[in-house]
């Protein structure tokens, strides 16, 4: 058999119900592959390899006594270390929360406790998942970044140490993490994954998102995820999530049409990430055009960054009140600039929100994907920043599904192409996914 380690979740979660691989063995391999990669990658915040293996004894138990309790059955998770575990500590990467231990788990990790899933360990985050690089590395070359907030779980997917793992965005933090690992990434509507036990820096723009080494895979977690959680307040009622169904009913023939945006901030993408991408956009033929807007939506990323600005005065603010010294002089830096944004200034750009996504819808009308970069080029090398989100917040301040699949290679290292849908619709948008993907591999 394969390395256990080696399988995506998806093909591991076959196995294991079909009784050919079990959730211990699969476990093992993890942590085996943890300890010989670790030192380098430095990807885990905490890890209890007893407490895993007891689980996954529990959820292997459990298979042989009454059958799986869900497609998920057995398969081991990375969370991300702002989101709450009641039986391991959530520190949110600052020492303001040096030693906390959560009374309960989070919604998102209660669902994945109730699916049989295996809760491995915590993933490094960023300085309260904001700008201060951790000390996770990229998993394809060492000497660069992974990307931040979500460092961690896009390292530990990406070096093979998880097949699954939870992140979040407020700006880029699931995307560009999955772009600079090699990793597919899945950030979903605003709303779809409950917010309730993660610690929240922009109530209305962070989004709880997923890793994953296929579509797959994206879909086999977000599928347990995706439930209605009326505690939090940009949740949205909707029947139970079936992307898996949606990702295995995608027409390989297609007759999609995918619009290549460039968006107002192509300037700022390196040229060679601009040859890319553009090369992609053509070899997807007539299925691909490239499209445009009007000046209005030119200010999208200062609004993006408004908003977010004001928000994280309300949430972080106390910490630094209450001690500044404990935070970065990147994260004082952000706060003293953001305590300066007006009242006027934060609704201005809240209210222009609904007035850009009528124009991305309009366009989403006409094509049933909008193709764009997922990061401003491949991971930087050194750790002076964890790149460049400008390509991501725009989608983030719109609350859309975007989803990262890593289909280019520049210099040797992996960078992402990023596909945009409509509010609240993740299955569409994995559809048209898998189309792209297949029209890669058959020109391979």
């Amino acid at each position: 058999m394969d390395n256990p380690a080696d399988l995506t979740a998806s093909e591991a979660a076959k196995r294991i119900r079909a009784g050919d691989l079990t959730s211990l063995k699969l476990t093992e391999a993890c942590l085996a592959r943890i300890e010989q990669r670790e030192e380098a990658l430095q990807a885990w915040a905490y890890l209890d390899a007893d407490l895993a293996r007891a689980q996954a004894q529990a959820a292997d138990d459990a298979l042989a006594a009454g059958g799986p309790r869900s497609a998920l059955h057995g398969v081991p998770v990375g969370i991300k270390d702002i989101i709450d575990t009641a039986d391991m500590p959530t520190e949110s990467g600052t020492p303001h929360f040096a030693g906390r231990r959560p009374e309960r788990d989070a919604h998102c990790v209660a669902l994945l406790r109730d699916a049989g899933a295996v809760i491995l360990g915590k993933t490094v985050t960023t300085e309260l998942a904001s700008l201060a690089p951790s000390k996770s590395r990229n998993p394809v070359n060492p000497a660069h970044s992974p990307g931040g907030s979500s460092a961690g779980s896009g390292a530990a997917v990406g070096g093979g140490m998880v097949p699954l793992a939870l992140g979040t965005q407020t700006g880029g933090s699931v995307i560009r993490p999955a772009s600079f690992c090699g990793v597919h990434g899945l950030k979903p509507t605003l709303g779809f994954i409950s917010r309730r036990g993660v610690t929240l820096q922009s109530h209305t723009l962070d989004t709880v998102g997923v890793y994953g080494r296929s579509l797959d895979d994206l879909a086999l977690i977000s599928d347990v995820l995706g439930a209605f959680d009326p505690d939090d307040d940009v949740a949205y009622p909707r029947g139970a999530a079936r992307l898996g169904q949606a990702v295995a009913e995608a027409a390989p023939s297609g007759g999609y049409r995918i619009g290549f945006w460039k968006t107002p901030v192509w300037d700022r993408a390196e040229p060679r990430a601009q040859a890319a991408i553009e090369d992609f956009a053509g070899g997807l033929g007539p299925a691909c055009r490239e499209i445009a807007f009007g000046g209005g939506i030119e200010r999208i990323s200062e609004d993006h960054q408004c908003v977010m600005s004001g928000e994280n005065a309300h949430y972080y603010g106390p910490l630094y009140d209450k001690d500044k010294s404990l935070l970065t002089e990147q994260m004082r830096g952000r706060l003293e600039a953001a305590f300066a944004v007006s009242a006027r200034q934060y609704l201005d750009a809240v209210n222009r929100r609904e007035v850009h996504y009528e124009e991305v819808a309009a366009a989403l009308d006409e094509s049933d994907a909008i193709l764009c970069l997922s990061s401003a080029g491949p991971a930087p090398e050194g750790f002076a920043t964890t790149g460049d989100a400008i390509f991501n917040g725009l989608w983030t301040f719109l609350g859309v599904p975007c989803v990262s699949l890593p289909l280019l290679t520049v210099d040797g290292m992996p960078m992402g192409v990023q596909l945009v849908g409509k509010r609240r619709e993740e299955d569409k948008l994995l559809r048209v996914a898998k189309w792209v993907e297949g029209q890669v591999a058959g020109r391979a």
